[in-house]
């Protein structure tokens, strides 16, 4: 495979997440909120309002990955694959990754301590903060990868 095709791919990639974050936040959210609302009627009229509120912020730095990933795809097609740009870029991403997963955590173990999630709920919440985490490793082993590899790249520049 190609750099112009791996980069082809890694955007296409890029956007089906995007696409998928705009529709979990922007329907799935909203719906399960409403849902969680009727069962709980009779207990607080601003459960959903407050249960979208505080799960919709973890969107926000999926999709600043997702930009951040973008430059790196661009990057690769451009043939600049092993660069300290990339290196910087995929430790943002391993920043992001684990603030998205303490925040998502946190905010689910509030909501559940004060009655305003299901333990099933936060149970299945603790499947997405693994996901975060795992998402955070991978960058920041990526990360580590790439920076050694800028500096072996420069090295042999140096050399010819």
């Amino acid at each position: 495979m190609n750099q112009k095709s791996l980069s082809g791919w890694l955007k296409a990639i890029i956007i089906g997440v995007v696409l998928t974050v705009l529709i979990v936040y922007g329907f799935v959210v909203p719906e399960f909120a409403a849902f969680m609302a009727k069962l709980r009627e009779h207990e607080n009229p601003a459960f959903a309002a407050i249960w979208i509120a505080v799960i919709s912020v973890t969107g926000l730095p999926v999709l600043a990955a997702m930009a951040v990933a973008w430059r790196i795809a661009k990057n690769i097609g451009a043939d600049r694959s092993f660069t300290m740009e990339n290196a910087r870029a995929l430790k943002i991403i391993f920043y992001l990754a684990l603030g998205d997963a303490a925040y998502f955590f946190l905010g689910n173990l509030i909501l559940y301590a004060v009655n305003f999630s299901h333990p099933g709920v936060f149970m299945l919440s603790l499947l997405a903060v693994f996901a975060a985490v795992a998402v955070a490793v991978a960058a920041a082993a990526l990360s580590h990868l790439v920076e050694k590899a800028a500096g072996l790249q420069e090295e042999s520049d140096l050399t010819i």
